[in-house]
């Protein structure tokens, strides 16, 4: 990435961000669109430079068509060359990452944050394989909680306010959990799989051979499983967005009810959960929305309930020093 010949300006960098978050997640764009004006421009800045890390390190284009990749190490290097320049007030060039400063200077950002979400893209580039549940669970932490914790950052969280930073966490890893189970086709294709193997040696599933016919009845339970792990951390991130302004809640509640959704059909699909792509359409997001919005007025009105002890908890707080990724407590 080379050195920008001119000072890219903020608002030049935040179209270019709505535009990747349009095409990269309809989802994402959906939800972000509920934000106020300062709060959505910053969440797309931060989607941004999510995306374009994403994309660099799984050879895909804004989300799709993820390929096996022969240097995944090298890409990561540059992530972080790239994601260090910004950060020292350097401009690189590309719009996802200069505008990751603004995000930063804006809402105090933690750097522990940004080198733990590199960190999970490190995890794909070494192609690491997952044993146990508690590997799952660091595993989403590192490529989405951290982003939940990030995003409350945005939304105006205080980076002290570990609680609901905790609860940020818990939505993360209820989407990336959504995700995987949708995306276990597509995975495979790209020769990787997020099934731990603890689970398939559990189900006699010889790894590898999850996708082949003969094991798709047993595969159907594993998905139930994401789906069921996935409503577990939604619904404790759900008990914390009474501390969010009413927008930023109704984002939150609406984005929770779309990937909600998608970890459901997966599940319900049995068998089938792979054949096609599983996505919600716009009366879905509209219901959801609508939905959202009642919850969100209402978010005050339940007593708060402390988070369970059974769930997995964020290495020491997302602010591990070396961005390590040793794993927490709990199991699902």
């Amino acid at each position: 990435m080379s050195r920008a010949a001119e000072t890219p300006g903020r608002a030049a960098l935040v179209a270019t961000a709505q535009d990747s978050i349009a095409r990269g997640s309809k989802s994402f764009a959906a939800a972000s669109r509920l934000f106020d004006p300062a709060t959505r421009e910053r969440a797309w800045l931060l989607y941004a430079w999510c995306r374009a890390c994403d994309d660099i390190a799984d050879g895909q284009i804004l989300g799709h068509d993820m390929t096996k990749v022969a240097d995944g190490p090298a890409r990561i290097a540059a992530i972080r060359s790239a994601t260090d320049a910004v950060l020292a007030g350097a401009w690189v060039g590309d719009p996802a990452f200069d505008g990751l400063r603004f995000v930063v200077a804006e809402t105090g950002l933690p750097r522990g944050y940004i080198d733990d979400l590199i960190a999970g893209f490190a995890l794909d580039a070494e192609d690491r394989r997952l044993r146990s549940t508690d590997d799952l669970l660091t595993y989403c932490y590192h490529v989405a909680g951290v982003v939940g914790c990030m995003m409350a950052i945005v939304m105006g969280v205080s980076p002290d306010d570990r609680d609901t930073l905790d609860r940020a966490c818990d939505m993360g890893i209820a989407f990336q959990l959504a995700n995987i189970a949708r995306d276990i086709e597509e995975d495979d294709r790209a020769g990787r799989c997020y099934l731990p193997m603890e689970w398939l040696v559990a189900m006699d599933i010889p790894p590898g051979q999850h996708m082949k016919p003969p094991y798709r009845a047993r595969l159907a339970v594993l998905a139930q499983r994401l789906a069921d792990m996935a409503t577990a951390y939604a619904d404790s991130a759900r008990a914390g967005v009474g501390r969010l302004s009413f927008r930023a809640a109704w984002a939150v509640l609406a984005a929770a009810d779309i990937y909600g959704a998608i970890a459901r059909k997966v599940a319900a699909a049995g068998e089938h959960g792979w054949d096609h792509r599983v996505h919600t359409g716009r009366s879905e997001k509209a219901g959801a929305i609508a939905r959202a919005a009642l919850a969100a007025l209402r978010r005050r009105e339940a007593r708060p309930r402390p988070r369970s002890p059974e769930l997995w908890t964020r290495p020491d707080g997302g602010l591990a020093s070396d961005g390590g990724t040793s794993g927490g407590t709990g199991g699902e």
